[in-house]
């Protein structure tokens, strides 16, 4: 993209989406400026979505901008950042037109408007490849207070937010596959994969009760296991007490084989819920704090000393070729 091609994309495009905030320098800049806000700490987070890899071919842009976002305050979420700002870089490629490039300038500024963050800054380019889009998120949170992946310890419970596999479906159905589910259950699949809800809500609780958290993007069995690997643990998990939307259970009815379609839900990825590790003796305290926030936490499993994996389900033990979505 020429140089006054870019600047005018900023001006016209990007610049409203700062909402006038000083630390963005109306756009205008080489950089932001973020002061410092005494005894706090700037939790920073990035994510890329790549067309034909994270989102399907010439998929519409407002849904590109949303998910973009979203998946990025879906790891804040985890961590127990208040979002703050955000920084972005895209590159468009031809097949974008000025039409599409408006569609998804317009998602963004909803959305950020929505969840309460500005943009700072970023870069514009043009590409001969696919749409290629980063953004990195910043948060606050009190210093020394961020929820690691590391912090569980064994004997602690693996507790999940919302429902798992929904996502995992309606890529199936975005593809074009036929699962046999109603019309509801499709348009309700597909917007979970479109369109993921970062647990912000879970804030409060994860600050008071979580030992370690991450949030559900490359699979349940997979980040789990992350956190299990950062902890210097194992994990057991029960894959048959893994919350199911009515959708994605009704689906589950109609498999051949029910214990490997649980399997696929659990190791599908793109969910954008949170896994965390709890105390025991503090179940009933998060029970309480997320009863005031509008997403539930379900406990499927626990931390083991021995580093093994185990999946379940009603105490069969599963074999898991790939536990999750792999970064090659």
């Amino acid at each position: 993209m020429s140089g006054s091609d870019e600047f005018g994309d900023i001006a016209r495009r990007f610049a409203p989406l700062s909402f006038g905030a000083p630390e963005a320098l109306g756009l205008l800049d080489d950089a932001a400026v973020i002061a410092a806000r005494p005894g706090f700490d700037l939790v920073i987070t990035q994510d890329a979505l790549v067309e034909g890899v994270h989102f399907i071919p010439h998929e519409r842009a407002d849904r590109v901008a949303q998910k973009l976002l979203r998946t990025n305050l879906s790891d804040l979420a985890a961590k127990g950042a208040q979002p703050y700002g955000c920084f972005l870089s895209i590159s468009w490629p031809s097949h974008y037109d000025d039409a599409a490039r408006d569609l998804f300038a317009a998602a963004l500024k909803t959305d950020l408007a929505h969840y309460g963050l500005a943009l700072f800054g970023g870069d514009t380019t043009s590409t001969p490849g696919p749409l290629t889009a980063s953004l990195t998120a910043l948060g606050w949170v009190k210093a020394g207070g961020m929820v690691r992946r590391a912090g569980a310890k064994a004997g602690d419970l693996i507790c999940v937010s919302g429902t798992i596999g929904d996502a995992f479906l309606g890529l199936r159905l975005a593809r074009g596959e036929d699962l046999g589910l109603s019309a509801a259950d499709q348009t309700f699949l597909l917007d979970r994969y479109h369109c993921p809800q970062p647990r912000l809500d879970l804030r409060g609780a994860l600050l008071g009760h979580a030992k370690a958290a991450a949030d559900v993007s490359d699979g349940l069995v997979a980040d789990c296991g992350h956190i299990a690997r950062a902890s210097g643990l194992g994990l057991t998990l029960d894959l048959d007490k893994m919350p199911l939307s009515a959708a994605a259970r009704r689906w589950v009815e109609l498999a051949p084989d029910p214990a490997k379609a649980l399997l696929g839900l659990a190791t599908g990825g793109d969910d954008y819920e949170i896994a965390c590790a709890i105390a025991p003796g503090s179940l009933q305290a998060v029970s309480a704090a997320t009863g005031e926030a509008r997403t539930a936490l379900t406990m499927i499993g626990r931390f083991e000393a021995a580093p093994e994996v185990d999946v379940r389900i009603y105490g069969d033990r599963l074999e898991i070729a790939e536990a999750g979505y792999q970064h090659r």
